[in-house]
């Protein structure tokens, strides 16, 4: 008997090794195949087409919420309209001793109604956007399917990028020609505003992913998020001129990215006579792009550590 297990064990073992090398090699490539996760994998560039097609889902889904439309994308045309029309009758800001000259109110407060449609758009929008699709379960549903995080990222960003520039040319139109408003017409000016509001948009963006892991929940997102939103409108020159604040006050604005966007903006749509304003007394351009670029980076590292697809707390 033992004669005959041995046979036939020797028999196995010769039939498992001596087969031929195909076939050898197609068990190997079945081998080291993953198991399957139920989540089929995406060609390349799936990523990238998926991410430009959730763009419209994204600004559809915007503009269907009125609260938000309001509050983000009108909010800074109905402020400009507001202080334009209660300041009209206190004349031209920066007229000369003899009356003449000067720019009017509408004018004066465009550059900075721009900067706070860059951090409203970016900032408070993503903010409280992705809160309230973190808390609602949103996001914890996306995290289980194909879709890729640069794809959500991407939908995110052309969203704020689309709506930010719609806002753009309806604060200019209105400035226009509701208000009369001479907009630049040197290209060098439009340059700079350019990559002013690029970056800043670019800034405000990441900074809204990053700050979006603040709210506990999506309810307590407004709560949480608006308050900062506004305080920062008021110390970097959108609400108030700059330097009627004390010292003290402008250098804590000037640790922020508002003071930057703003100040970029009125070195566009202001005089050249309204430089001598500024802190300092220079628009200092590279001062503004340097500003941005580092909170730029800083929102990036700390949009990339704290964002989840659910709450640790969950």
């Amino acid at each position: 008997m033992s004669l005959e297990t041995g046979a036939t064990t020797g028999a196995a073992t010769a039939s498992t090794t001596d087969l031929d090398p195909a076939r050898t090699a197609a068990l190997a490539a079945v081998a080291s195949v993953p198991p399957d996760t139920g989540v089929p994998k995406l060609a390349r560039g799936r990523g990238l087409r998926l991410g430009a097609r959730r763009v419209g889902y994204e600004v559809k889904q915007y503009f269907r919420a009125g609260d938000q439309v309001f509050f983000t994308f009108l909010f800074p045309v109905v402020m400009l309209a507001i202080f334009s029309v209660a300041f009209s009758g206190t004349g031209n800001i920066g007229t000369n001793p003899d009356g003449s000259g000067g720019i009017s109110q509408a004018a004066f407060y465009l550059p900075g109604m721009m900067a706070a449609g860059i951090l409203l758009s970016g900032v408070q929008n993503l903010a409280v956007d992705i809160a309230t699709e973190k808390s609602d379960g949103t996001l914890k549903r996306l995290s289980g399917s194909p879709l890729p995080v640069i794809s959500y990222f991407l939908g995110k960003a052309g969203q704020v990028l689309v709506t930010s520039i719609m806002q753009v040319i309806l604060l200019l139109l209105c400035a226009r020609f509701l208000f009369n408003v001479a907009l630049p017409t040197e290209p060098s000016r439009w340059l700079t505003f350019a990559w002013v509001y690029l970056l800043g948009i670019v800034t405000a963006a990441v900074l809204g992913i990053a700050l979006s892991a603040v709210p506990r929940t999506g309810k307590s997102a407004t709560a949480v998020v608006i308050p900062i939103v506004l305080v920062l409108q008021f110390i970097s020159g959108v609400y108030l001129s700059f330097t009627m604040l004390p010292d003290w006050l402008q250098n804590v604005a000037s640790i922020f990215p508002l003071k930057w966007m703003a100040q970029g903006m009125r070195s566009v749509f202001l005089p050249e006579s309204f430089e001598a304003a500024e802190q300092g007394g220079v628009w200092n351009l590279p001062g503004v792009a340097i500003a941005l670029l580092v909170w730029a980076v800083i929102g990036m590292v700390l949009a990339r550590v704290t964002f989840r697809w659910i709450r640790k707390d969950s």
